[in-house]
């Protein structure tokens, strides 16, 4: 075997890991996980395949819309992100947070183009009261259009969270971007466990988590296994997983850094990690699509991936146009969904 393992730190190569629902594992290690990564192309596809049609049918894609309802100032330095004040090269400026008429405008556009799910997303390290019961107000507004709601606002204390819930927030989104010991290179503002606290605070109100990561931070394949593993072991698996490819932003630290572009075959690898290790979550192929061709994202759904960010712009970065998304997903003879 290359790469230092051996037979018996792969797992068997002739039955795939398929597990009934009531089976799912929550104590994946790093080393299962880079097992996993390592393994032959073909091989790990076959597997992730395997899970993925157990849990879901496998031409289905379900269709999310991010809108940033308040853009930049945040006082976090997250090395990746160009809505830091703290990278005032960035190039993005603070904004005020959007009139709730407006939220339901774009809304009211999104379910028209048929998406599923609406993100609304905050530059904040956390909500103020009042600005609170506005975001309270959006989701209110965007459940009565039958989608359903998803809200990034930074940390949450539990009485927040459950006062999102009450307004009938379905999913909050807070990712832990890296591996934990990685984690530290990136974000210096917020520890890894602040992130875990929060987490745990909405799950406590009742919300599904949204939670992933990003891929090409500098990070080794050591960390990409621990992410992968951090996610994977948690008591409940996140039931949306966004894996994101850094889009290097000119300003922010990380667009200066040496650090090498993802193979696309290393990325889809991450991808059916996530499917084979979580086997109902929804694996979201989320920022940096802008930058893959049609034939490396028809290789993460195969790999398991079966949601995807649709419209022109992440918060602040390029997503491909929803025209060129439609027609890759008709070339592949696949459908949407409204059901999550």
């Amino acid at each position: 075997m290359s790469d230092g393992l051996t037979a018996a730190t792969l797992p068997p190569a002739t039955t795939p890991p398929v597990l009934p629902t009531s089976s799912i594992r929550t104590d994946w290690t790093r080393d299962e996980v880079a097992a996993l990564i390592a393994l032959p192309f073909p091989e790990l596809l076959f597997r992730a395949q395997s899970v993925h049609r157990q849990n879901f049918d496998p031409t289905e894609m379900q269709i999310s819309t991010l809108l940033s309802i308040k853009t930049g100032g945040c006082p976090e330095d997250c090395a990746y992100c160009p809505q830091s004040a703290m990278h005032e090269d960035g190039g993005v400026k603070a904004s005020r947070l959007m009139a709730v008429e407006a939220v339901m405008k774009e809304a009211r556009a999104a379910r028209d183009a048929g998406a599923a799910r609406f993100c609304m997303g905050a530059a904040w390290r956390s909500p103020k009261e009042h600005d609170l019961e506005t975001v309270c107000a959006m989701v209110e507004g965007v459940k009565s259009l039958g989608m359903e709601t998803c809200v990034t606002l930074g940390m949450l204390d539990n009485a927040q969270a459950h006062r999102l819930r009450e307004a009938g927030l379905d999913y909050y989104n807070h990712n832990i971007d890296t591996s934990p010991e990685y984690y530290g290179e990136i974000i210096s503002t917020r520890t890894y466990q602040d992130r875990l606290d929060t987490l745990s605070n909405v799950r406590d109100a009742g919300i599904n988590v949204c939670c992933g990561g990003i891929v090409g931070m500098g990070e080794d394949e050591n960390d990409r296994a621990g992410l992968i593993a951090t996610l994977a072991s948690m008591p409940r698996h996140p039931e949306s997983v966004p894996i994101n490819m850094l889009v290097r932003v000119e300003g922010t630290p990380l667009a200066a850094k040496d650090a090498d572009v993802v193979d696309p075959i290393e990325f889809v690898r991450i991808i059916a990690a996530a499917r084979i290790t979580m086997p109902t979550s929804r694996v979201r192929l989320a920022a940096g699509r802008e930058d893959m061709n049609d034939e490396a994202q028809t290789l993460c759904f195969l790999a398991g991936a079966n949601s995807i960010f649709y419209g022109e712009k992440l918060l602040t970065t390029p997503n491909p146009a929803a025209s060129r998304d439609m027609r890759l997903l008709k070339r592949l003879g696949m459908h949407t969904t409204g059901a999550c």
